[in-house]
């Protein structure tokens, strides 16, 4: 039982570990959410903004100026909590790796085995929280500044709802936060 466990918390760390990889690096957080006929599509990232044609295909992305040039607080701040979620989750995950029982490392200490999933899933716990603050931060910004510009009867012409950059980071966290259950709670 203990195996089957410690393989299924590792199968989620895994693939969580890379959801959580992939919306950080990724540029899509924000997406245009026109219903008029559009002959662009924009995403707005952590790191860039890109615009693409819907006519021929042509992607043109246009980074950030500087990461320490004065950003947006919800910019600053997610990209600070995804990254630092994607470090502890990265150490987790290599924790876990020499945790596991299937893994010949410290195999005649069976108890420092044992400690070393429990740490991974401790890590994982602080790390899913920060990666779930940083997507949700995100997302309730754009409602946000969405719900702004509409009682205020504003319209820029685009308006913006949550891209699957930010869904990625929500499904990243909450698996890391499942995985951790499943190697501090259940594995005893």
């Amino acid at each position: 039982m203990s195996t089957a466990l410690q393989m299924t918390a590792f199968g989620l760390t895994l693939l969580s570990t890379v959801f959580l990889l992939l919306a950080t690096c990724t540029d899509c957080w924000m997406v245009n959410a026109d219903d008029s006929l559009e002959v662009s599509h924009k995403c707005r990232g952590l790191w860039r903004e890109c615009v693409t044609n819907m006519q021929d295909g042509v992607r043109t992305c246009d980074q950030y100026d500087s990461i320490l040039a004065d950003h947006p607080v919800k910019i600053v701040v997610t990209r600070t909590l995804m990254i630092t979620a994607d470090i502890l989750a990265g150490l987790a995950l290599a924790t876990l790796v020499l945790g596991l029982d299937c893994i010949k490392f410290l195999k005649e200490d069976p108890c420092v085995k044992l400690k070393m999933c429990y740490g991974a899933g401790v890590l994982l716990s602080i790390g899913s929280i920060l990666g779930l603050v940083g997507s949700v931060w995100y997302a309730v910004d754009v409602y946000m500044e969405r719900a702004m510009l509409a009682s205020h009867n504003i319209f820029l012409g685009v308006h913006y709802d949550f891209g699957w950059s930010c869904w990625l980071g929500m499904a990243g966290s909450t698996g890391c936060l499942v995985a951790s259950v499943l190697l501090t709670c259940c594995l005893y």
